[in-house]
């Protein structure tokens, strides 16, 4: 049974839960970023990766506090209408459909991880089919009602959680010896610097990998579309916010930490994760089948969060008429089945796609949402710095150091940008996404024009 009559704020119950909200965009951030493409920032930068992790989440700081003040002034609003109120609806729709176009590329790339992930059990299947299989299972999930797909991605996303802590105390054990491993002595600090140093690829490696520790970081801003089916979203979401952010970057820099003690940072390769090849290289076989199971369900929660927030977009704004109306359809339980039926024939490309690109479809897609993750967070921070002077009620919550932080926050982030457009090794991925956002531009143009005649 679809519903088209009702208005936004009703056809999308407020049935999110703080933890559910919390919960949510950790299931989102904490995904195939850390699990597995921790390989390649570590194979960039070296053990000096972790200053490339804190970089990037004293960017997420300012754009998640960007965010909260945001929805405590416009409360029952995502992000996508902060920047309508700032700068009119040819920003505002650009920014929404680079931001589904984000959304949709990291369900692709999640599922296909889930798929690598199950041939650490399952070599002979191709990799399609199992990124297929983990597609169907994340698309029934987003079918349930917002209560129940809310249930079940807290406990999605708490079972990573915990294993996250329990890998560190794990790997911190072997890496002191306070627990023994059948590899051998115990290395203490010795891999931080024993293969060439702490940065073993020069300083300049810190921002070579930035891209991927962007995508891994993407995620964050999910909190921006939960907040039209959040309860109290605009007392309740600053609070989320402080939690959230510690969370995130203990939970990438300590494992990171752990990885490159336990083994040599130019030794991690292979189609299985870091966490798995650590675990194995210890002589924790066993440990690795758990660590291997945990995985795959890690990043089919973060595709599972992925698939929210492209649902969510498509259908906010579809009801606002700035995508096809089919897609503002819902069903009696406030799933919008419209834009749920879109994720569906992409996530079917996207097999489609790994069946003849096969292994190297990773390596790929890796930096697309990287790009678009900074396009879009710079949105936010020029909205906030927009907005502040002309606020109609004063914000419960305020970004310290304003207007210094968030201006230069938006500056590092338009310079990262373009440095990577003009990097030749993300000619290919960079070049999709600027025709993307080109075809958006040309579009909203056109599209306006129209409405404006």
């Amino acid at each position: 049974m679809e519903n088209h009559n009702k208005p936004e704020g009703e056809r999308l119950q407020k049935k999110l839960l703080p933890r559910h909200i919390s919960f949510m965009a950790m299931g989102g951030v904490i995904g195939t970023g850390i699990f597995k493409g921790s390989a390649e920032t570590i194979g960039l930068a070296g053990p000096g990766v972790i200053l490339t992790y804190l970089f990037g989440g004293l960017l997420l700081l300012v754009v998640m506090g960007a965010i909260a003040e945001l929805a405590s002034v416009y409360p029952n609003r995502n992000m996508k209408d902060f920047v309508r109120q700032a700068f009119g609806p040819r920003p505002a729709f650009i920014v929404g459909w680079l931001y589904a176009f984000l959304m949709l590329s990291v369900c692709v790339i999640e599922v296909t991880a889930a798929g690598s992930f199950l041939r650490y059990w399952m070599p002979g299947v191709p990799l399609w089919a199992l990124s297929l299989a983990s597609a169907a299972l994340i698309l029934g999930i987003n079918r349930m009602s917002v209560e129940s797909f809310g249930e079940t991605e807290f406990w999605l996303a708490g079972i990573k959680i915990v294993m996250i802590i329990v890998f560190i105390i794990l790997g911190a054990g072997l890496l002191f010896g306070v627990i023994p491993g059948t590899g051998g002595e115990a290395p203490g600090l010795v891999n931080y610097t024993a293969h060439g140093g702490f940065l073993p690829n020069g300083w300049l490696s810190i921002f070579s990998a930035l891209l991927v520790v962007m995508f891994s970081y993407g995620g964050s801003e999910l909190i921006g579309l939960t907040l039209t089916e959040a309860k109290d979203a605009e007392k309740v979401m600053p609070k989320v916010v402080k939690s959230f952010i510690l969370r995130v970057i203990l939970f990438y820099t300590l494992p990171i930490l752990v990885i490159c003690g336990l083994i040599p940072w130019d030794e991690l390769a292979g189609q299985a994760s870091p966490f798995v090849q650590v675990l194995e290289a210890t002589g924790l076989a066993g440990a690795a089948h758990i660590m291997n199971f945990i995985l795959v369900t890690a990043v089919l929660s973060a595709a599972n969060s992925s698939i929210y927030g492209a649902t969510r977009m498509l259908h906010s704004m579809a009801a606002a008429g700035e995508a096809p109306k089919s897609l503002a359809a819902t069903s009696a339980k406030g799933v919008p089945t419209g834009s749920l039926r879109l994720c569906a024939v992409v996530l079917l490309l996207g097999a489609l796609i790994a069946f003849f690109a096969g292994d190297n479809l990773f390596p790929i897609l890796l930096a697309v949402p990287g790009f678009v993750v900074l396009v879009v967070w710079l949105s936010i921070c020029l909205a906030q710095l927009k907005l502040r002077p002309q606020y109609p009620t004063r914000p419960t919550f305020a970004i310290w150091g304003f207007p210094y932080v968030t201006a230069l926050t938006a500056l590092v982030l338009a310079v990262i940008a373009a440095g990577f457009v003009v990097d030749p090794q993300n000619r290919l991925s960079i070049g999709v996404c600027v025709g993307v956002l080109l075809l958006l531009i040309v579009w909203s143009v056109l599209k306006f024009k129209k409405s404006e005649a």
